[in-house]
C-alpha cells in the first residue's frame, strides 16, 4: 500500500511533540507509583514485622496495573483504529491523570484499615487500563506522520518522553525525601500524585490540537474498517508474535531496575532511597540522550540489529550490576544504573518503538501495537520485579535473579529471530514503497 507520505511531513514535529510531551506527563503517573511502592507503599498500605514482606505486598499492587493493560490495549486499541489515535491518547491522559491524583487522596491503612490497599489496587488498575493503550498511540501518532526514512528517529519521540518523565518522577520524589521521615510519611509522599492534575491539564492542551495521520485517514475511507479483538491477530500472527515475545525481556529488564533495583539498594542493602532515586536520575537523564542516537542507528542500520545488540547486552550486564551495587560505593551505583538503564536499554526501547508499529498495516495499526505488546507486558514488566523480590527472598541470592531474566531476555531474542526486518532503506517497508532505496 502506497502512501502519500508528503502530506503529512508538515505535521510531523507537532505529532511528534505530542507524543513527547503527553508521555512525558502521562508516564510521569506510573513512574512515580513504581517508586512509591519500592519505598512508601510498602510502609503505609502494607505495614508487616518484616520489610521485604512489606515491599512484596506494594510491588505486588505494581504487578496488579499490568493485568489491566492488555484489556486496555484491546478496548483502546480497538477504538483508536476506528475512530482515531487523537481520540485514544485524550482518553488515556485523562484516565491516568485522574488515577494518580486519587492515589494521593486515598486513606492509609492506619486509617482505614483493608480499605486503604483495595483502593490503592482499584486506581492501579485504572491507571494500567490508561497505560495499555497510551505508548502504543504516542508511537503510532509519530510514526504515522513521521518521513519513512526518519522513523527510528521520530518513534523515540514516546521513548524519550518516558525518559523525561523518569527524570521528572525520580526528582520530585527526591525532592520530597529530603522533608524529615514523620513529614514525609505523613502527607510528603501524596504531593507528587497530587501534581497529577497539573500533568492532565498540560497534557490535555498539547494533545487535542493534533491532526490524524493521513496514512490513517486514507485507510478508514477506503474500506470498512476490520479492526477487532482478534483481526491483528488474524491478519498478521508472525508479527503478532513477534511483538509478545521481543516484549517479555525487554519490559522486563526496564522495570527490574528501576522497580526492584532500587527497592534493592534502598532496602536489602541498606544504602538509602537518596542513593537509589539519585542513580536512576543519572541514568535517566544518560538515557534521554542516548536514544535519539539509537534511533539514528535503528534507521541506518536495522530495526533487529540495534534491538538485538541491545538484549545480548542486557543479559551481559546483569550480574556486573549486582556486583557492583553490592560494594556499596555511592560511584559504583551510579555505575551499575547508568549502564544499564542509560545505555544498554536505549538500545532495545528505542528500535522497538518504530519496529513494532511498522510490523502491522495501519487498519490495525494501533489495536495490534497496544494489545501484543501489553500481553508481553504482564509476563515481563508486571511479573519481573516481583518473582525477582521473591526469589531473593527465598534464597537471599541475587544469582537467581539474573537467571530469571536471562531466561527472559532470551525469550526477547527469539522474537527478534522470528520478526521480519522493516527498515525503509531495506526496500521491505510496504507502508513506504514510493520511497526509493538508498545505498
Amino acid at each position: 500500500m502506497s502512501v502519500d507520505t508528503g502530506t503529512r511531513h508538515p505535521h510531523a514535529r507537532r505529532a511528534s511533540l505530542a507524543a513527547f510531551v503527553g508521555t512525558v506527563l502521562e508516564w510521569y503517573d506510573f513512574i512515580i507509583y513504581g517508586i512509591a511502592a519500592a519505598i512508601v507503599f510498602n510502609v503505609l498500605f502494607f505495614p508487616t514485622g518484616a520489610p521485604i514482606l512489606g515491599t512484596l505486598g506494594a510491588l505486588g499492587t505494581f504487578a496488579v496495573g499490568f493485568l489491566a493493560r492488555p484489556l486496555g490495549g484491546i478496548v483502546l486499541g480497538r477504538f483508536g483504529d476506528r475512530h482515531g489515535r487523537r481520540s485514544v491518547l485524550v482518553i488515556t491522559l485523562v484516565l491516568m491523570g485522574l488515577s494518580t491524583t486519587a492515589i494521593g487522596l486515598l486513606p492509609t491503612y492506619e486509617q482505614a484499615g483493608i480499605i486503604a490497599p483495595i483502593l490503592l489496587v482499584l486506581m492501579r488498575l485504572v491507571q494500567g487500563f490508561g497505560a495499555g493503550a497510551e505508548y502504543a498511540g504516542a508511537v503510532v501518532l509519530s510514526v504515522e506522520h513521521a518521513d519513512p526514512r526518519r522513523r527510528g528517529l521520530a518513534g523515540t519521540a514516546a521513548p524519550l518522553g518516558f525518559a523525561v518523565a523518569t527524570i521528572l518522577g525520580n526528582a520530585v520524589f527526591g525532592l520530597f525525601l529530603l522533608l524529615p521521615r514523620e513529614e514525609f510519611l505523613a502527607w510528603g509522599w501524596r504531593v507528587p500524585f497530587l501534581l497529577g492534575a497539573v500533568c492532565l491539564l498540560v497534557g490535555y492542551l498539547v494533545r487535542r490540537g493534533v491532526e490524524e495521520p493521513a496514512e490513517f485517514e486514507q485507510v478508514r475511507g477506503s474500506a470498512p474498517c476490520r479492526a477487532g479483538v482478534l483481526a491483528s491477530f488474524r491478519a498478521q500472527p508472525r508479527s503478532f508474535l513477534t511483538v509478545v515475545m521481543a516484549r517479555i525481556g525487554e519490559s522486563a529488564f526496564a522495570y527490574l531496575l528501576p522497580v526492584f533495583g532500587v527497592a534493592y539498594v534502598a532496602t536489602t542493602l541498606g544504602l538509602g532511597s537518596s542513593v537509589a532515586l539519585t542513580a536512576m536520575l543519572v541514568a535517566s537523564a544518560v538515557q534521554a540522550l542516548m536514544l535519539p542516537l539509537c534511533g539514528l542507528a535503528a534507521d541506518r542500520y536495522g530495526r533487529k540489529t540495534v534491538y538485538l545488540t541491545g538484549t545480548l547486552l542486557s543479559i551481559a550486564w546483569m550480574a556486573p550490576f549486582f556486583l557492583l551495587t553490592e560494594t556499596g560505593a555511592f560511584g559504583a551505583v551510579i555505575a551499575a544504573f547508568v549502564v544499564g538503564v542509560g545505555v544498554v536499554y536505549p538500545m532495545m526501547q528505542s528500535a522497538q518503538a518504530t519496529w513494532f508499529a511498522e510490523l502491522f498495516d495501519a487498519e490495525f495499526r494501533m489495536s495490534g501495537f497496544a494489545i501484543a505488546r501489553e500481553a508481553g507486558t504482564i509476563v515481563g514488566g508486571g511479573l519481573a520485579p516481583l518473582a525477582a523480590t521473591a526469589l531473593f527472598a527465598w534464597s537471599g541470592q541475587w544469582w537467581l535473579v539474573v537467571v530469571l531474566m536471562v531466561v527472559l531476555l532470551s525469550v526477547t531474542v527469539c522474537g527478534l529471530l522470528l520478526g521480519r526486518e522493516t527498515l525503509v532503506n531495506t526496500g521491505r517497508d510496504r507502508d513506504a514503497v514510493d520511497v526509493p532505496a538508498t545505498p
